[in-house]
């Protein structure tokens, strides 16, 4: 199992739009064969951070997605929300694999 790990920059001034964008994302990825873990909003603290993670059984099965994500007609349209909303600032990408007792 692999999973992603975002951390995005985003302005505060536009959190109603970020989390708009947040929730159309958790079902796609889903649908496209990952386990979304949530989105994690700014609360105390910081203000311009937000966070989510998914999983997908395999790194080259995040490939497949990601590829998938770039025909799928609901995730272009949720690229071009972010494009245009201009409420992502900036993120990175990093992944984990996971540790069980």
């Amino acid at each position: 199992m692999i999973t992603c790990y975002l951390r995005y920059i985003i302005d505060p001034h536009k959190l109603p739009e970020f989390e708009h964008y947040a929730k159309l994302w958790i079902p796609l990825v889903n649908k496209l064969g990952g386990q979304h873990h949530g989105y994690f909003m700014p609360s105390e603290g910081v203000n311009n951070v937000a966070l989510a993670m998914f999983s997908f059984p395999s790194l080259a099965l995040y490939e497949a997605y990601r590829t998938q994500s770039f025909q799928d007609p609901e995730c272009q349209a949720a690229f071009q929300l972010a494009e245009e909303g201009r409420f992502i600032l900036s993120y990175e990408r990093s992944f984990f694999r996971p540790v069980f007792a």
